[in-house]
């Protein structure tokens, strides 16, 4: 199934939403946010979405406001943060009995763990898809420095091309978030690497993959270990 929604907001426009679902009553959902450049409906999203439902965890996917309003600079995260609250309430609240996931694209995964860093979400985990550590050429891992706050299990999917992420860094703040003092979460955070795939899990000729095929991967390890979690 798959159907447009409007998500109800009290002070401002509704968001509008994708709801991709092979049960009416899907077990586990994934809320899945956009990355900064391209909105839910880019072939990206389209793709991984379908392979995210075919492997068994439905999908809900939403459009932030300066998307839908045609402004191509994304809002202050703060505003960016309480539309993913937003969103996610409506999951769990459509779906009470279902394990609700939560996270994004790019941006869209960096303002989920923003959000949960700042006061907990509710949900089972976060999945990350292509987590932007830091500007393409710089060197900082400024943006990671709010996931030691996320109490939740966490899973990144990173290409090991990514200009948005060097793949070092990115090993050495997940193994940090492992070995940092956050109870029993250290063992909940995975890095799932992808050879040769950049910030977009384009991957060139030679590694003997198509892109399809590159999203069916990620796709299987994110609805496999959203099931993990929810499986406790």
């Amino acid at each position: 199934m798959r159907q447009e929604i409007s998500i109800p907001r009290h002070d401002a426009a509704d968001i509008p939403g994708i709801l991709q679902t092979s049960d009416a009553n899907p077990l586990r959902i994934l809320v899945l946010a956009h990355g900064a450049g391209a909105g839910m409906s880019h072939r990206f999203m389209e793709a991984f979405a379908g392979a995210v439902v075919e492997a068994g965890v439905a999908v809900l996917r939403y459009e932030f406001p300066y998307m839908t309003e045609g402004r191509k600079r994304p809002d202050v995260p703060a505003k960016l943060t309480k539309v993913v609250r937003g969103v996610v309430e409506y999951a769990k609240r459509r779906y009470p009995e279902a394990f609700v996931s939560a996270g994004g694209k790019s941006l869209g995964g960096r303002m989920t763990s923003t959000a949960e860093s700042q006061s907990p979400l509710g949900v089972a985990g976060i999945v990350f898809v292509g987590f932007p550590l830091h500007a393409p050429g710089r060197e900082g891992v400024e943006r990671a420095a709010h996931l030691s706050d996320v109490a939740v299990p966490m899973l990144f999917l990173q290409g090991t091309r990514d200009r948005l992420a060097e793949i070092g860094r990115m090993r050495s703040v997940v193994t940090g978030l492992r070995d940092g003092s956050n109870g029993d979460k250290g063992a909940a955070v995975h890095l799932f690497e992808v050879l040769d795939a950049d910030h977009s899990f384009h991957v060139p000729k030679r590694t003997g993959m198509t892109d399809e095929e590159v999203v069916a991967l990620i796709a299987t390890e994110a609805a496999s270990w959203i099931a993990k979690v929810a499986d406790g």
